[in-house]
């Protein structure tokens, strides 16, 4: 299902761009061994890829139900020489949640890097927070504490606060995160808080939720995860994900405004692309899309291309 339409708004009109992948896709990481953490059960899900200050590809990848306890997830890092490599190499077990930093046991969910001046940091999510950490070569980070000694950012406002995705825009950084809950509604939904520094974050503002992607998830919060926005020729691009698996289903949306994709509505909505937790990269000119395979037994890489229609 794909929708064309161009977007006016002040004087101006811009037409709207459908992503599409083009070409065949490479796997770039497997199941991996974790040791005595290894179970059957495990997968590699929701995870970030960026490029570390050598210039070696970086992938950290949540690895669920293993055998970590607690919520049994940990993340665990590949590295490629080139993005278009095949079958990056596995480095091991990066990092495990510290209960005596606050962090749920097993917690650990969804990293997503940034740099800024020089630094690399890391948001991702330990069950309830989103947090901090940072890095100055892109590839060994320790987490930033705040003045309660945890390196919790924020939470909520629904439970299980997690997949954080952060954009730079017009000097303020946007981070996109979804959260969940069984017995209320809306069950999920996608908020953004926005910063100057990446530690102190202003309350949060509902910019996804409902629509007809409610009906397509197999469960109360799948039909909100992974939110990834990209900013293209003046325009705002959200990537929401619904389902993993076989079935694997991810929308789109384009919106002039990075803070309203549509609440309860489909006015924005622009197509569906099976694929699932994407990441989109920018590289030397081109777009790539990095996602789950639909086994769920490791992650893979395509070229994205962007089509007037």
């Amino acid at each position: 299902m794909f929708f064309s339409f161009t977007l006016v708004f002040g004087q101006g009109k811009k037409q709207v761009q459908i992503p599409t992948i083009d070409g065949e896709w490479w796997q770039v990481a497997g199941d991996p061994d974790l040791g005595e953490y290894t179970s059957p059960k495990q997968q590699p899900v929701d995870f970030g890829v960026w490029q570390a200050a050598d210039g070696t590809w970086q992938l950290w990848s949540c690895i669920r139900h293993t055998e970590c306890g607690g919520m049994t997830r940990l993340f665990h890092r590949w590295e490629g020489k080139n993005l278009t490599d095949t079958d990056w190499k596995p480095m091991g077990i990066i990092m495990e949640a510290d209960t005596t930093l606050g962090e749920t046991k097993g917690g650990l969910q969804a990293p997503h890097v940034i740099k800024k001046d020089g630094i690399y940091y890391m948001l991702y999510g330990d069950w309830e927070n989103i947090c901090l950490a940072k890095s100055t070569d892109g590839k060994n980070f320790t987490r930033v504490l705040n003045d309660e000694g945890t390196p919790a950012l924020f939470t909520g406002p629904l439970y299980n606060t997690r997949d954080p995705m952060t954009l730079k825009y017009n000097g303020l950084y946007y981070c996109y995160y979804m959260g969940s809950q069984k017995d209320e509604k809306p069950h999920s939904a996608i908020y953004c808080r926005t910063s100057v520094d990446l530690k102190k974050w202003s309350e949060p503002m509902l910019i996804s939720a409902g629509g007809s992607p409610v009906g397509k998830s197999k469960w109360f919060g799948g039909d909100a995860e992974c939110p990834f926005v990209v900013e293209k020729d003046g325009l705002f691009y959200l990537f929401r994900n619904q389902m993993y698996g076989e079935n694997n289903l991810n929308t789109q949306y384009c919106s002039p405004n990075l803070m309203d994709f549509g609440v309860d509505s489909d006015k924005y909505m622009i197509g569906e692309i099976a694929v699932a937790a994407p990441e989109i990269i920018f590289h030397k000119g081109e777009y790539y899309m990095a996602a789950l395979l639909p086994s769920l037994k490791g992650i893979r890489i395509a070229k994205l291309k962007w089509s007037e229609k």
